[in-house]
């Protein structure tokens, strides 16, 4: 079939929304209509070349990644499935994870399947089940697809491994958000950091991610919520999702949960921001008490591996350093828990969504997204 797509044909690059030709799909595949696809920060690190593999390991590794079709957070309706599919059905109502999950490695046993050991595929941008391509160029040229799900296209093909099933009375456009950003955020403050009742956590950044890092915090009882956040107007508008205390800086924020703590300091810190950079391992240590526990969430560049943080001060006191990948969540399970909180008032996914946008307009919302105007922008089908 015919459809449009916005492609990467190389970093550094603006989207090209083109036609495209897409393939049916093929066993442990689905053909899926999209009703929307979130604007999430992972596509434009594709663009800055923050997760582009150097030439040479790509080549070494045997992949190829650009061109690509962007987007990894979306929902939509089954509109076919390939053969040996019996888990989803035509007409059936999903929402991709963006991380897999097989249900049978080694990290999906032990309910760990943000690390599913198909992740190990997701830079290849090739279907799971046999490494070649569904997504096509008009002249017929191979395209990759940005987590094997490529949602900045109204119509995609997926393995099963990254659909979850929901029910048919949730939005599709709403649900979209739950695919990355919402389930990441909230898992990172619920999961990661194990947020307890009447503990004082500090979120670094409310983007997509933050927002639902402060509704994961508040949920999960946490006392008082300080953002850390240098856009003005995200920081009146995140008191609404549950954040107590806002700073636009480390130094101020220090002050702040140090007034706040009596000197003890915050017990969780969260890193949310654009772009992790090593210099903020080392803020984030500060900032919190001894046993007190830092999670880094945001995406860093692929080679970067320098961090700046006091380690006898990580020692002698006990901190703790916690990785976080897609909230360290498990979708299959987390994904409905969300949408079920979502339908019940107690998350808020439509306040979250700040812009709406068509797929012609990717360039605008991306850029919006780096002028600090949108907590989530989201293409709208």
């Amino acid at each position: 079939m015919q459809t449009r797509a916005a492609i990467l044909w190389e970093p550094h690059t603006d989207w090209s929304v083109e036609d495209i030709e897409l393939d049916p799909p093929k066993r442990g595949e689905v053909l899926v209509k999209l009703a929307a696809s979130g604007l999430c920060h992972s596509d434009e690190h594709m663009v800055t070349g923050d997760m582009a593999l150097p030439p040479e390991i790509a080549e070494l590794m045997g992949i190829s990644q650009f061109p690509v079709i962007g987007g990894h957070e979306g929902a939509g309706i089954v509109q076919e499935v390939g053969e040996g599919v019996t888990d989803l059905a035509v007409g059936d109502h999903v929402v991709f994870s963006f991380i897999p999950s097989c249900g049978k490695c080694p990290s999906c046993r032990k309910g760990q399947s943000q690390v599913c050991d198909l992740g190990a595929f997701l830079l290849g941008g090739r279907q799971f089940t046999d490494q070649t391509a569904r997504h096509h160029t008009k002249d017929g040229k191979d395209l990759g697809t940005m987590v094997a799900l490529g949602t900045f296209s109204p119509y995609t093909v997926v393995a099963v491994e990254s659909c979850v099933k929901i029910d048919d009375d949730i939005p599709l456009e709403k649900a979209a958000l739950v695919g990355c950003g919402v389930t990441t955020g909230w898992g990172s403050a619920v999961n990661a950091a194990d947020v307890q009742p009447g503990e004082t956590v500090v979120i670094y950044g409310v983007g997509g991610i933050g927002t639902a890092a402060v509704q994961g915090a508040a949920l999960a009882g946490a006392n008082q919520i300080v953002v850390v956040e240098p856009v003005e107007w995200k920081r009146e508008k995140i008191l609404e999702f549950g954040a107590t205390h806002t700073a636009a800086s480390q130094e101020e924020a220090f002050f702040l949960v140090q007034q706040l703590t009596n000197g003890a300091m915050a017990d969780k810190a969260i890193l949310c921001v654009g772009t992790a950079k090593g210099e903020h391992v080392g803020q984030m240590m500060s900032m919190i008490k001894k046993c007190g526990r830092a999670v880094v969430t945001s995406v860093a560049p692929m080679l970067d591996d320098q961090v700046t943080m006091n380690l006898f001060e990580f020692a002698m006191q006990r901190k703790e350093l916690v990785g976080c990948i897609f909230g360290n969540a498990n979708p299959a399970v987390d994904i409905p828990k969300l949408l079920a909180l979502y339908k019940s008032g107690k998350l808020k996914l439509d306040e979250m969504i700040t812009t709406e946008y068509t797929l012609d307009e990717i360039n605008q919302g991306y850029q919006d997204m780096r002028d600090g105007k949108n907590f989530r922008g989201l293409i709208r089908y």
